[in-house]
């Protein structure tokens, strides 16, 4: 006699049996974890084949208490180094057998941030990762009980574990140092804007390698990271002959270019112009930008290494050192007159 009930599936506590393992072992073996000898894992593997055992994100995330997603929060804005930055992220994640619930935060209130940190928190994530362009929202995240690791991509002079950056500090004064070694005895800067930690570390880098070389500081303009503000503070920004302006991001370079064609100024043979980013445009703007290019797919990845450490070895202390940069010398530069 036959039966109209469907066979049952397998569960995790069947394939733990057939092998001769735990259960958790068996989670340790879907979610590739370490810690499992080979022959162990073998075991399990041919378990799950023989019992065509198809765990479900439900079942794992009862069994692990994990739900292998990380809630990822961006600027909402569509910035290069943002933007890049979580798109290489999300890479790493589906590497790394991650799924990412990604959202955009247009404001930056505390309402507002909460609101997005609960929605996260509702869906079990694993971990929260924030891409930061505002300093505030950093501070109102951390000020909430999250209960999960929190890993943040922002510059700042200190190391953190679960804080990771591209070297501002450093990258500035590489751009400001190429400027002084051609003669250059002013550089100007105009810096993002003021709440902006890769701003603020990029002011601190052109300040101190200025003083390093005793030269006048004098107060940078902020802009805010767009071509057009590159532009309304070029045509009215303060210019000597034989001048140089670092510039914090290669978008407000290009207006900035803009502004001193109509001034009457050319460059690199009355201003040189140093960028920041090296943006896939930088290389073909007129005459070709001078920047500081950065690892965003290294920081992408780093990211995720840190998530890793911080789900799985909460105990783990180490610092990320933050990803050094590189000068690409081009056209918008020369050595000084005389």
């Amino acid at each position: 006699m036959t039966s109209d009930t469907p066979a049952r599936s397998a569960n995790i506590f069947d394939v733990a049996r057939l092998a001769g393992v735990s259960h958790q072992t068996v989670s340790r073996v879907i979610n590739d974890l370490p810690n499992v000898r080979p022959a162990t894992r073998a075991r399990v593997e041919h378990a799950i084949a023989q019992l065509r055992y198809s765990p479900s994100p439900a079942a794992r995330a009862l069994v692990t208490r994990r739900t292998r997603t990380i809630g990822l929060i961006t600027p909402g804005v569509s910035d290069y180094g943002p933007t890049s930055t979580a798109m290489h992220f999300n890479f790493a994640a589906r590497a790394a057998r991650y799924s990412v619930d990604m959202v955009s935060l247009l404001d930056s209130d505390p309402a507002s941030i909460r609101q997005i940190v609960e929605s996260l928190l509702r869906q079990r994530v694993d971990a929260l990762v924030v891409v930061v362009v505002d300093g505030s929202v950093l501070e109102t995240i951390r000020s909430l009980e999250l209960g999960i690791p929190l890993v943040a991509a922002a510059a700042s002079e200190h190391t953190s574990r679960t804080l990771v950056s591209i070297d501002q500090y450093n990258g500035a004064r590489s751009a400001v140092n190429h400027l002084v070694a051609s003669g250059h005895r002013r550089v100007a800067h105009i810096a993002g804007p003021p709440r902006s930690p890769d701003a603020i570390e990029r002011i601190r880098g052109w300040r101190d390698e200025l003083a390093a070389h005793r030269l006048e500081v004098v107060e940078p303009s902020h802009g805010d990271w767009s071509a057009a503000s590159g532009y309304r503070l070029g045509i009215d920004l303060d210019l000597a002959g034989g001048d140089a302006v670092f510039c914090a991001n290669d978008h407000m370079a290009v207006g900035l270019f803009s502004a001193l064609r109509e001034r009457g100024l050319r460059v690199p043979d009355d201003i040189s112009v140093v960028g920041y980013d090296d943006v896939p445009e930088a290389a073909y703007a007129y005459p070709p930008l001078t920047t500081v290019r950065q690892d965003f797919a290294g920081l992408g990845e780093l990211i995720m290494q840190r998530v890793l450490l911080a789900v799985e070895q909460p105990d783990d202390e180490s610092v990320a050192a933050p990803l050094p940069t590189q000068l690409i010398v081009r056209g918008s530069t020369r050595p000084a007159a005389g």
